[in-house]
């Protein structure tokens, strides 16, 4: 039997590398990952509802299953956190809203499901912020997630729990969404990969806006390989999402090889002028000057965001005031209601200015990338702030005018329908997790994964620019600060029913 903590350290493709040989169980796995959330959870808060009895019943029969002989899926006896966004069959899905605090599904959404099927195994449920909305993952039902480097700092959102989750070593693969960064941006401050696919690639036929390309669903992992792996479980055709395109999972494991010394850079440092802390823009320029003489070439690229800041607002304001139409204010937080008050006063001629915006921004993106391989990015301009701070209202001395302006960096490359990634690279001048920004062209996501394992492995040579791990022995303390955020009375076990409204992401 391994040692718990040498197995957890392991990433996922390793883990599942040596149940294949028979040289791990499931259950050893599983009981590893259980142990290590009752020992951290309570330092970081990264973890909602728990499922460990049917976690341990399904880890036995994929260890008979192996036993046997059978042939094994893809993610077979690997831990899996699911977004405390998606619907889990008898699992306690609150959304991290207090109106739901008691809802059960009676059903998988169609990405757990198919991540079951794949033969990932659901311990829990991961943090968020209320319905999603905002960048700091706290709300009244579950509290606050502390950053797994500083618990006294933002681990990011929305997908803040799953991202420090993976992290901690708690699960071995966790799922996330993204429509302005939710999946890049706690990845990039808990120092793991978080990707954001194209729109179609993973189906979500749960969307409100089916048409919309901003809203989705991806994967999360600590390395580049873990992530490419779980991709290539979570594509497939569904057409009940309109966007949903047939794609092999075999074009993204095993993941396609690349040649750096190939690769074409663009450099876009803060997208014409965006705000960036100048010990960010340091850290940055000094990430891209380290990779430079591995490519062919590294230079400046210039992307028309002009508008970005309307395109966006306007497309998330039509997304949630879909997703809300109807619902008490008091039932929501501050950040939503910011959204649906600010949709209450767009306009026909905003909306059509809105798309014309983005359509520009794709068609800039996609021209830049005609003669380039891949863009290299910030993708944030602030080192994690205290979790306490909702959102960050100055950047550079800058005053920004929404919760959600400081993510402009992430929310361009989402008006353009390109997929992204945060791949770890070192930590900042803070001593907290950095990660670069890489942008793809569309449909192009298994070789923008391919290139991205590439220059993993050269920023793997220079342990300041590696991928940091925090230290867990500081984790190990309970910090109850982090439930001061919720409401009572507490989460009751809930009954299976409809839930009150479904999140827009």
């Amino acid at each position: 039997m391994m040692n718990p903590d040498t197995l957890l350290a392991l990433s996922a493709v390793e883990q599942r590398a040596l149940i294949g040989l028979g040289e791990l169980s499931p259950v050893e796995l599983l009981d590893a990952s259980i142990a290590r959330i009752e020992a951290l959870n309570p330092g970081v808060n990264a973890i909602c509802a728990t499922d460990f009895a049917r976690a341990r019943a399904a880890a036995r029969a994929a260890e008979a299953a192996g036993a046997r002989g059978e042939p094994l899926p893809l993610l077979h006896g690997l831990p899996l956190g699911v977004k405390d966004l998606l619907d889990t069959a008898g699992l306690l899905t609150t959304c991290g809203n207090t109106a739901m605090r008691g809802y059960v599904p009676r059903e998988d959404h169609a990405l757990v499901a198919r991540l079951r099927a794949a033969g990932a195994i659901v311990v829990c449920k991961t943090n968020t912020p209320d319905l999603g909305a905002g960048a700091n993952t706290r709300n009244a039902v579950w509290g606050a997630t502390g950053n797994p480097f500083d618990p006294a700092c933002s681990a990011g959102g929305s997908s803040g729990g799953s991202a420090v989750a993976l992290a901690t070593g708690m699960v071995s693969l966790a799922t996330g969404s993204d429509t302005g960064g939710s999946l890049r941006i706690p990845a990039a401050w808990s120092g793991v990969v978080g990707m954001r696919p194209s729109p179609g690639l993973v189906a979500d036929p749960a969307r409100t806006l089916g048409w919309s390309p901003l809203p989705v669903l991806g994967p999360m992992g600590r390395c580049v390989a873990d992530t490419a792996l779980m991709l290539s479980a979570m594509v497939g055709l569904d057409r009940r999402d309109p966007l949903s395109v047939e794609v092999s999972p075999s074009a993204f494991w095993p993941l396609p090889e690349c040649d750096p010394s190939t690769l074409r850079v663009g450099f876009c440092e803060d997208f014409g002028g965006l705000p960036l802390d100048p010990a960010i823009r340091r850290v940055l320029r000094a990430r891209v000057a380290a990779l430079a003489p591995q490519v062919a070439r590294v230079e400046p690229v210039e992307l028309d965001l002009a508008d970005a800041d309307l395109a966006f607002d306007v497309a998330r304001a039509e997304a949630f005031a879909a997703a809300f139409d109807g619902v008490e204010p008091d039932q929501l937080g501050p950040n939503l209601r910011a959204n649906l008050e600010l949709a209450g006063g767009c306009t026909l001629a905003d909306r059509a200015r809105a798309q014309r915006a983005q359509t520009r921004i794709a068609r800039s993106f996609a021209a830049a990338l005609e003669r380039l391989d891949l863009i290299v990015a910030p993708v944030l301009p602030v080192s994690p702030p205290p979790w306490t701070q909702l959102y960050v209202e100055r950047v550079d001395g800058r005053r920004l005018d929404t919760y959600y302006r400081w993510l402009a960096c992430c929310y361009g490359v989402t008006l353009a329908a390109h997929p992204a990634l945060a791949l770890p690279a070192g930590r900042d001048e803070a001593g907290m997790p950095f990660a670069l920004q890489l942008v793809g062209r569309r449909h192009g996501d298994a070789t923008l994964l391919a290139q991205a394992a590439a220059l993993e492995r050269m920023l793997a040579a220079d342990p300041a620019t590696a991928r940091p791990r925090p230290d867990l022995a500081p984790l190990a303390r309970p910090r109850p600060e982090l439930k001061a955020l919720v409401t009572h009375p507490p989460v009751p076990e809930g009954l299976p029913g409809s839930p009150v409204f479904a999140p827009p992401v």
